[in-house]
């Protein structure tokens, strides 16, 4: 009998995974191998942009699950046309920034839209926090960003991920997230969200970056392509 209810989790998992794809197929993409989701790096506040954090995760979710993934980000401009190609964008960085009114409105349509960003602090900076924190009050009020209760399912989709482990214990971690319509839109992490251990070249620079990032951004990512 368990061996039966084992396999017909299986082949529910295998159903929803499929039916991901198949609705994300649909969707206008820049050109990449047939049938995979890519995911876009931004390119914001002038040129700023991630140039560490680490696409393993990527690799992690085709080897995991039914879904492929191309294993490297690909550059987008977020004032760009090209934004509304993907169904998933990263934004980090290690400074302060400002949005311009152009990157501003593309990213509220966006993720009006049915797209899904994850944002994270580079090296736990306080500056690109409290600037992103900024830019999310400017486009969706105050108070929209909310700590995402440790039952969500967010943290069961491939991975459970029992609590978030930090690599400097001592503090109290957490992700939080931005819905829109009662849907899940946006996941940040002021603590570094970096899976530095597959990050060459790159260091925390005396951050405290999340220690299990890669199992994070794995459930986020499926997260994304199933809601």
């Amino acid at each position: 009998m368990k061996s039966f209810q084992s396999g017909v989790r299986r082949c529910a998992r295998f159903l929803v995974w499929s039916l991901a794809l198949f609705v994300f197929a649909a969707v206008p993409r820049a050109p990449a191998k047939e049938g995979a989701i890519q995911c876009a790096n931004l390119v914001y506040g002038g040129t700023q942009t991630s140039r560490c954090f680490s696409d393993e995760f990527l690799s992690a979710v085709q080897r995991e699950t039914t879904i492929a993934t191309e294993r490297r980000f690909k550059s987008v401009k977020l004032d760009s046309d090209e934004l509304y190609q993907y169904p998933f964008v990263l934004i980090t960085g290690e400074s302060t920034f400002f949005f311009s009114s152009r990157e501003r409105t593309n990213l509220k349509k966006y993720l009006s839209h049915g797209g899904f960003l994850l944002a994270s602090a580079g090296c736990s900076s306080k500056d690109w926090d409290r600037a992103f924190r900024k830019e999310v009050e400017e486009m969706f009020g105050a108070g929209t960003l909310k700590k995402i209760p440790s039952d969500h399912a967010l943290f069961r989709t491939v991975r459970v991920v029992e609590q978030i482990r930090l690599n400097h214990p001592g503090e109290p971690a957490y992700l939080e997230g931005l819905e829109l319509n009662g849907k899940l839109v946006l996941v940040y992490s002021p603590h570094g969200l970096n899976d530095t251990a597959h990050s060459e070249g790159c260091c925390c620079c005396g951050g405290n970056e999340i220690a299990n990032a890669q199992e994070l951004n794995v459930n986020i990512l499926m997260y994304a392509l199933m809601h």
